[in-house]
């Protein structure tokens, strides 16, 4: 098979297109077949660089490593990053191209895309037995159908099978079915070859009685039930999974080594980016890690994360308004720990002068570290690697801050002064010695008796993640009905659903 190829479409937002790409690319890697992820616009502040420089998804770099393959900016030629409630950063090919508020982008930008993401997908194509792309949203936001470059646009060029998504654990899902199909126009719904149940919790066969009257009312069968999976903790791309106050996604749960346990409280600040640096924290045994937006929040917390963010003038400034900032204050006078990532730790510095991202000028930061930061025109895209605290060390880079760090204790490209530290590097506690040793200096400032599992393997337990999916596909959907699609595109005969698209 050279070639082949299926879009993973949603019924919603978070409805599973993520984690059910990912596993269907690490099921049939498993089979001995070369497989690409593919997102033709993504929109995210979760990003990742690429060995090459290109800023992509995250979820794309976690779906590559499910296929096995490394990460490229032909998975993702398009990121959004938002920056404000009606306006985002343009990525093409993993560069930033510039500012765009959302009617200028859906009014003729998006559509002038269309040729890149189909050369992209093609280029991918040729070089793979399979490329399993996956959609944004709802294929049926009919309001947006015109300029598509990432649902049914891509898939009607490309001449996919699409297969539609459903989280049935919100409820809803067979009118989620229906709907959307009964949304398309004639030419879309022949390409709409089924549904995929995602997030069941019970006996299958209770739901059967449904499928068959779906099969009924629309043609088109459903090609698995996937169930409810505790613990994934796969990258996510859009937002937080858990609630605010909630732990990191369903954390390991194991007793700790030593005899305390070390809380981690992470500020939810506006536009939070690369949140998943703390998913490594998360799965240390004895490490409990919440999202707080309220000073009392952070009081009994051993580690206080300021994290990234796109616009870190407006989170310095919410960090203020919510008494977070003279917390956290009040935490480096006491000699308690605080780790700043990127723009977490341009906000720990003196002053920072943004003509680039909020246009807000000089402003003051926290002055917990002698940095001072100046916003560059150009974004700063790297992998950086060397050695802290005595162990080396990997990261990536995403932003626009430049930082002149004029003392303290050197720390990977920042510095630490007391028990405050601060770097632009995101991805570094992924690094199983390095973590260790951090959170060990983090115990020994808490003055908790916390003690690092000797044999946490942050890489091993991401596999195990990825072939649980696999797994999920494997035994959970038709896999050969799956194949046939992949191989042989959309099938023939497929009935139109009335009323089709307005």
């Amino acid at each position: 098979m050279r070639g082949g190829g299926l879009l993973v479409a949603g019924t919603t937002s978070d409805a599973g297109k993520s984690v059910v790409t990912a596993g269907i690319c690490r099921w049939l890697v498993r089979q001995g077949l070369r497989v690409a992820p593919f997102k033709g616009q993504n929109m995210s502040l979760n990003s990742f660089v690429t060995r090459g420089g290109a800023e992509i998804g995250r979820a794309q770099a976690m779906q590559a490593q499910a296929a096995r393959v490394e990460p490229s900016a032909l998975m993702n030629p398009v990121l959004l990053k938002p920056g404000s409630d009606r306006s985002s950063q343009v990525v093409l090919m993993g560069r930033p191209v510039g500012e765009l508020s959302a009617r200028g982008y859906h009014g003729g930008r998006q559509q002038a895309l269309l040729g890149t993401v189909l050369e992209c997908l093609e280029e991918l194509r040729a070089t793979h037995d399979a490329v399993i792309c996956e959609g944004a949203g709802s294929p049926a936001e009919i309001n947006l159908r015109r300029n598509d470059i990432v649902n049914m646009g891509v898939a009607r060029a490309a001449r996919l099978p699409v297969v539609v998504v459903g989280d049935i654990d919100r409820g809803g899902v067979f009118a989620q079915f229906f709907g959307t199909t009964a949304l398309l126009s004639p030419e879309d719904q022949e390409l709409v070859a089924g549904y995929l149940v995602n997030k069941f919790r019970g006996d299958v066969t209770l739901l059967e009685p449904g499928l068959d009257m779906l099969y009924g009312l629309t043609g088109r069968r459903t090609f698995g039930v996937l169930p409810y999976a505790h613990g994934l903790g796969i990258d996510e791309e859009d937002g937080l999974r858990v609630s605010l106050r909630g732990a990191v996604r369903e954390s390991v749960v194991a007793p700790p080594v030593g005899e305390d346990v070390l809380r981690v409280a992470v500020c939810a600040v506006p536009l939070m980016s690369n949140f998943t640096d703390v998913d490594a924290l998360a799965a240390e045994p004895g490490v409990v890690v919440r999202f707080v937006d309220r000073p009392e929040e952070l009081v009994d917390a051993d580690l206080v994360v300021v994290p990234g963010t796109r616009g870190t003038v407006r989170a310095l400034a919410w960090l203020r308004e919510r008494g977070l900032a003279d917390a956290l204050v009040r935490r480096a006078a006491e000699g308690r720990p605080v780790l700043g990532v990127c723009g977490g730790f341009q906000m720990l510095g003196e002053r920072i002068e943004d003509e680039v991202e909020s246009r807000a000028g000089a402003v003051d930061g926290l002055g917990l570290l002698p940095v001072r930061v100046r916003f560059a025109v150009e974004k700063t895209l790297a992998r950086p690697s060397g050695e802290a605290l005595g162990e080396p060390v990997e990261g990536y880079e995403i932003h626009h801050g430049v930082a002149d760090v004029r003392g303290g204790e050197a720390f990977l490209d920042g510095c630490r002064v007391g028990a405050v530290w601060g770097t632009h590097w995101h991805g570094s506690l992924e690094g199983d010695g390095f973590r260790r040793a951090f959170l060990r200096e983090v115990a020994r400032a808490a003055g908790r008796r916390f003690v690092p599992a000797p044999d946490t393997s942050f890489a091993a337990l991401r596999e195990e993640q990825l072939d649980r999916l696999g797994d999920l596909i494997e035994e959970h959907a038709d896999t050969d009905a799956l194949l046939k699609l992949i191989e042989s595109g959309p099938p023939g005969g497929l009935p139109f659903v009335a009323p089709g698209a307005p």
